[in-house]
């Protein structure tokens, strides 16, 4: 079941506002593409609250500037700078294998959205999956030790969309091989991906201590949505700025309100309704969760099929 939770929170908050009181001190953080968009807010206010927070970037010389930039403006906190690009196995290994001691919040927030042609990456699989979703995968099964050594209470926050309704994970083809390919679909399924390893994590981790959970941010403008013309197609009165995008995630990474417990699937601050079917009108599509992304049966099958294409046993 779906847990539903009494948020005292909407869309309209920031993550300023759903953190207040919080105290990060002596709890460590990744945030994975905490260069850009809601991710440097995320690592912004992670750090206000205490956090030691790093953010696992490929463009290290952008992710300087936003550290040092943050660093000045949280006390001079500092926050650390590692590269990651999530699309190159090697790169995931080197930053897991460099990570010393427990890490108490995973946030897998980097992402790209409706690339308009087929592109694979260098093991062959389909970018937007490889990019969203394997590469966290391949992060998160990694760090399993680093969470575990943090106790009771390490967290594992999946940043999806509301374009998983969009697609299930396709099991037979989910690398797009004997299928057209669409923009959308591609999108909704490395999303679905991501909520379902949440569900998976909760499941099989929780032993170890570690919660997991997954967000929609809502409708932002930035560079996400430079494959669909910069522009969002979301009503003006449904669309976010950074600091309410970034909301949802900081409320699933500190609440006391989701510190154990099955995977929650949140939207503006609050658990989604989960539906049978796509509902209409981009207000619904927003407040909503597919019935399929909180599958535990999908997420045994999906974790099965990650631990097969990663090379993991």
């Amino acid at each position: 079941m779906h847990r539903i939770i009494d948020s005292p929170f909407t869309a309209h908050h920031t993550a300023e506002g759903v953190s207040q009181g919080a105290d990060l001190s002596g709890k460590r953080a990744v945030v994975t593409g905490g260069a850009s968009g809601i991710g440097v807010e995320t690592v912004r206010v992670l750090a206000a609250r205490g956090a030691e927070v790093t953010i696992a970037a490929r463009d290290l010389e952008d992710a300087a500037r936003v550290a040092e930039e943050i660093s000045s403006r949280t006390d001079g906190r500092a926050v650390q700078v590692k590269q990651l690009e999530h699309t190159d196995r090697a790169s995931v290994v080197r930053f897991a294998e460099d990570w010393t001691g427990p890490l108490d919040l995973l946030i897998n927030n980097a992402g790209v959205m409706r690339i308009p042609e087929l592109t694979r990456d260098g093991q062959g699989h389909e970018m937007q999956l490889s990019t969203n979703y394997l590469g966290h995968a391949d992060l998160t099964l990694r760090l399993r030790g680093a969470l575990a050594a943090a106790g009771d209470g390490a967290r594992v926050i999946m940043v999806s969309s509301s374009g998983h309704l969009f697609s299930p994970v396709v099991f037979e083809d989910v690398d797009i091989r004997f299928r057209p390919y669409d923009p959308l679909t591609a999108y909704g399924q490395a999303k679905t991906a991501e909520v379902l390893l949440a569900v998976g994590i909760a499941h099989r981790w929780a032993d170890d201590g570690i919660v997991a959970h997954a967000v929609n941010p809502g409708a932002i403008a930035t560079r996400l949505q430079r494959h669909v013309g910069g522009t969002l197609a979301t009503p003006a009165h449904l669309q976010k700025t950074v600091e309410q995008g970034a909301s949802t995630t900081v409320l699933a990474a500190v609440s006391p309100l989701l510190a154990a417990g099955e995977a929650q699937y949140l939207s503006d601050n609050a658990p989604a309704h989960v539906v049978e079917a796509r509902p209409d009108g981009p207000e619904e599509i927003g407040r909503s969760v597919a019935r399929y992304a909180l599958d535990p049966d999908g997420a045994d099958r999906l974790w099965t099929l990650s631990q097969a294409l990663l090379g993991h046993h």
